[in-house]
């Protein structure tokens, strides 16, 4: 009597919960099919919810959520089971029986048939595959189609594991490296390894595929700077001035190739010279205060994101940086993949970097944040420097993030020839540097500059003496710090 007290309460507890979940009506991940008879576009759906996130379908509801149930016998479920060899990749699908009410002599049931989304996307039905879009079921587009399968063969096939062929060891910027393992280490990202041979940092950075081979991803980080791969063309960064708010008459416009450091620098230094300036007298001081009118930390976090995230698949794809005069845009070849949208970038998600092993790079190097936080760490600079948050677009093929300008009094700098000249802007430019290289000496300071090693030297005796700059152990193998 107990066991059958307790099986009529559970039997209740499930029929009233299937009131609840039909109440709503159809959705993204949920639908209503009237009885299995309709196995047939049922599996359509389960497979757009094998595409999507996952969803329940219920056999004994009408479409307007009226639960009617239906006899479900052992031919019933082979029937479906027969049904469910359809997919491909094969999905294996939870049915849960939930008794309705007796009719006469026939107990009456529902069938909640749930399937997650599958790990092995695209999923088709009988050589066709199906999405969900709101309450409805279509035919998956093909771009759509050509996106999941592309997703599906990421972890084994993506570019950046492929194997660099024709790069050896001599096509990279190997002080970059040595840069990027002391900069790891500094920061508590990496145990120092021992040694500074290159082939065992880029096999302990996970580099080298097929034994010794370089990756091309060791191509994209660390190949020598501003040097031109012929195999490589994506490796490449646009920067752009426009007059006004169009893109009809250029300022300046800039093309470079190199590695991801150096066009990250090469994208700062193009801001510091274009970036309007904000001025401000602060109380209690003569002096005026100048600030760009973005914060830097931020515009560099969305640079550095570009180039970890893009698709580097296509020749001809680059990182574009577009200054206007009420906005600046960065630009990323590709799209959002693994279900991510602009809305869910904005919100706490799981990191899913397209390139990883680029992504990982430079996190150790300290270039990007780790865990999904990038997006919100940029939102919560501009947000402490009063500034709306930047806007994220995903166009064709592309991926952009756009910072509003703030409408202030501005002084903006006239090019970069002007700004070299200046003894001050030479220091600020060396300073930033030596914040994010430690470790680079005046003659690799020079070359990344364009200016002679005295007029380097002279700046940085300069800094010295003001207590900007410090040098720590010996003039090979030390470091520079910033103490200010």
């Amino acid at each position: 009597m107990t066991s059958e007290k307790t099986q009529h309460s559970h039997e209740r507890a499930l029929h009233s919960r299937l009131l609840v979940d039909v109440s709503g009506g159809e959705s993204v991940t949920l639908e209503f099919k009237k009885s299995t008879a309709e196995k047939e576009k049922a599996c359509r759906t389960l497979c757009a919810f094998a595409n999507g996130q996952g969803g329940d379908l219920i056999f004994g509801v009408t479409p307007s959520g009226k639960v009617v149930g239906q006899k479900v016998t052992d031919r019933t479920l082979e029937e479906l089971a027969q049904e469910f060899q359809g997919f491909e990749p094969g999905l294996n699908p939870h049915i849960q029986r939930i008794p309705i009410a007796d009719e006469g002599e026939q107990e009456l049931e529902a069938l909640v048939v749930r399937v997650e989304r599958s790990a092995n996307t695209p999923v088709s039905f009988r050589g066709v595959p199906y999405e969900r879009v709101l309450n409805t079921t279509r035919v998956m587009p093909r771009s759509d189609y050509q996106r999941h399968l592309l997703e599906s063969m990421h972890a084994g096939e993506r570019w950046e594991i492929q194997a660099a062929k024709g790069c050896t060891i001599d096509d990279l910027d190997l002080n970059e490296l040595v840069v990027t393992i002391e900069e790891a280490i500094r920061r508590g990202r990496l145990i120092d390894p021992g040694t500074r041979d290159p082939l065992l940092l880029l096999r302990g950075l996970g580099l080298l595929v097929h034994g010794d081979q370089l990756s091309c991803a060791a191509v994209a980080l660390f190949c020598k700077d501003d040097q031109a791969l012929p195999a490589f063309p994506q490796l490449q960064l646009r920067l752009a001035r426009f007059k006004g708010k169009t893109r009809e008459e250029f300022l300046d416009n800039r093309q470079y190739s190199g590695n991801a450091f150096g066009l990250l620098l090469r994208a700062e230094r193009f801001l510091l010279d274009w970036l309007p300036i904000a001025s401000k007298i602060v109380p209690g001081q003569l002096a005026r205060t100048d600030t760009p009118a973005l914060p830097l930390e931020a515009v560099r976090e969305a640079l550095a994101n570009a180039i970890a995230h893009r698709d580097y698949s296509s020749p001809s794809g680059a990182v574009s940086v577009a200054l206007y005069d009420d906005r600046l845009e960065i630009i990323s070849p590709g799209e959002l993949h693994f279900g991510l949208t602009p809305e869910k970038l904005y919100q706490p998600h799981e990191s899913k970097p397209w390139n990883p092993w680029i992504a990982k790079v430079l996190y150790r190097r300290g270039l990007i944040e780790t865990w999904g936080r990038g997006t919100l760490q940029i939102v919560k600079l501009m947000q402490d420097a009063g500034l709306a948050a930047p806007q994220l677009q995903v166009g064709a093929d592309t991926v952009s993030i756009t910072f509003a300008l703030p409408s202030v009094p501005m002084q903006e700098k006239s090019s970069e020839k002007s700004s070299e000249k200046s003894s001050e802007k030479s220091s600020e430019k060396i300073l930033e540097f030596l914040k994010r290289e430690p470790s680079l000496s005046a003659k690799a300071l020079a070359e990344k500059m364009h200016l002679t090693s005295r007029a380097v030297e002279k700046q940085i005796g300069l800094l010295k003496k003001t207590g900007k700059l410090r040098r720590i152990g010996p003039s090979k193998g030390g470091y520079w710090t910033t103490p200010n």
